[in-house]
């Protein structure tokens, strides 16, 4: 009979991708995943560090699974991801009723901690940052489950060291997995039914700079658009200091890459910018968006935000504002400053208040809500390509698939039309989607 596991995820895109790694081993183990824990014998928690007070949020999920751990003490209750690395071993000391920790380049060691979990043999963490010719070895790569979207890893880490952030050290340096794996998985992916891929790295303009003879991101992604059955072309994350003009002019000429780009601005100020090393200024940043819609006209750009960083006056604050209102976001993900162990803002003194923080935050959001109600309520009564993707969560026999800007739409329609790309008519605009009907 088959064990039975439960996993949560959170946070970004590559704990997405690190999840379904995970899912794949342990189906290996003969485990069958469940959607609830109550049944499972396995539980794990895939952690992100990126939010505030993440740790303290891990460890009191972690005691919801305690009466369950009481009650039957064969079940395994495990944690991976950003979490685990940076607190490792010592997450089996606060927890006694936790069985293995695992961090973010240890997901192959996972079998071995729970067999020996499962064996009784001992409580494990494997949380060691690999060299780099380990992690080139270790890259993941999936089948396509009979998904019609894939995301694809491209390469691993940053070197960046933005001041508030703490991927680096919890991610490694950056490492970029050799192009011609890349474009074999990609073939294959498009063999089995795969229509749109998502190259995806923490900084993926950065991709092969660092080594010797590699392609750069836009090479690369002309190689993708090469490939038979791929119709679509995505990637995320970009940082803006590495968005070249090579990289800009291919949303000019490749027609499967989407017109949609997210690239964090995090603030408006060049003062506030340098603080946290991020590398350019408010004035080269819009020169870089300008470059942008004259490569793509119709380009719809989303962005990060951070509120309230140490040393931000409302001068500083006004400038962010100015910049959200210039550009005009399709939409922005917006984040009040919350200091993360071990990075350089850190150390600095927090000074601003928590009302004014929260105040700022307020106004931000107003703004940005504007923009976005603009952007997506002009949709309507157009018709758009959108890629089927398969049934709605709004049920009602309804599909759903997104436009080229990465905007779900959910319409009524046969299940055969899964995978392919028709022309739907907006015909109602919703915070985060839009409804439609054929056209």
């Amino acid at each position: 009979m088959s064990r039975l596991f439960y996993l949560e995820t959170f946070g970004c895109q590559m704990n997405v991708v690190d999840s379904e790694r995970i899912v794949d081993l342990l189906q290996e183990l003969g485990y069958c995943q469940v959607e609830t824990p109550e049944t499972a014998d396995l539980i794990l928690l895939n952690t992100c560090s990126v939010r505030a007070k993440a740790e303290r949020k891990v460890y009191g999920h972690l005691g919801r699974f305690k009466p369950l751990k009481d009650a039957r003490p064969d079940l395994i209750l495990g944690v991976g991801g950003c979490v685990a690395q940076q607190e490792g071993e010592k997450m089996l000391a606060q927890v006694p009723y936790l069985d293995l920790v695992f961090g973010t380049h240890n997901i192959h060691a996972l079998p071995e901690l729970v067999l020996n979990a499962e064996q009784k043999r001992q409580r494990g963490a494997a949380t060691e940052l690999l060299d780099r010719e380990t992690r080139l070895r270790l890259f993941p790569q999936r089948s396509s489950g009979e998904s019609v979207t894939r995301f694809v890893t491209v390469m691993q880490g940053c070197d960046n060291f933005c001041s508030y952030c703490i991927v680096p050290h919890v991610r490694g340096r950056e490492v970029s997995r050799p192009s011609g794996e890349i474009l074999t998985e990609i073939r294959s992916l498009a063999e089995q039914g795969v229509r749109e891929v998502t190259l995806l790295g923490q900084n993926v303009n950065s991709y092969g700079l660092k080594e010797d003879g590699e392609r750069s991101f836009a090479a690369l992604l002309g190689e993708v658009q090469k490939v038979d059955g791929i119709e679509r072309i995505r990637f995320t994350t970009s940082h803006p200091k590495d968005l070249s003009n090579e990289l800009i002019d291919c949303f000019s000429h490749l027609d499967k890459l989407c017109h949609h780009l997210h690239l964090p601005v995090q603030c408006g100020s060049d003062r506030i910018l340098e603080a946290m090393n991020r590398g350019y200024t408010a004035k080269e940043y819009l020169a870089k968006v300008g470059r942008l819609r004259e490569a793509c006209p119709d380009i719809r750009l989303t962005t990060d935000i951070i509120v309230g960083f140490p040393g931000e006056g409302e001068d500083e604050f006004r400038q962010t504002l100015d910049l959200v209102g210039e550009v005009g976001y399709a939409d922005a993900f917006t984040f009040l400053y919350s200091a993360r162990p071990g990075t350089a803002a850190a150390e600095l003194p927090d000074t601003v208040d928590a009302e004014d923080k929260q105040h700022r935050f307020e106004r931000l959001v107003e703004l940005q809500t504007a923009n976005n109600e603009a952007t997506w309520a002009a949709d309507v009564g157009s018709a758009y390509e959108v890629l089927v993707e398969g049934e709605s969560r709004q049920g009602d026999g309804q599909l759903f698939g997104r436009t080229t800007w990465n905007r779900i739409v959910n319409f009524s329609g046969p299940a055969s039309l899964v995978g392919r790309t028709v022309a739907v008519k907006i015909t109602r605009n919703f915070r985060n989607s839009q409804l439609g009907e054929l056209a």
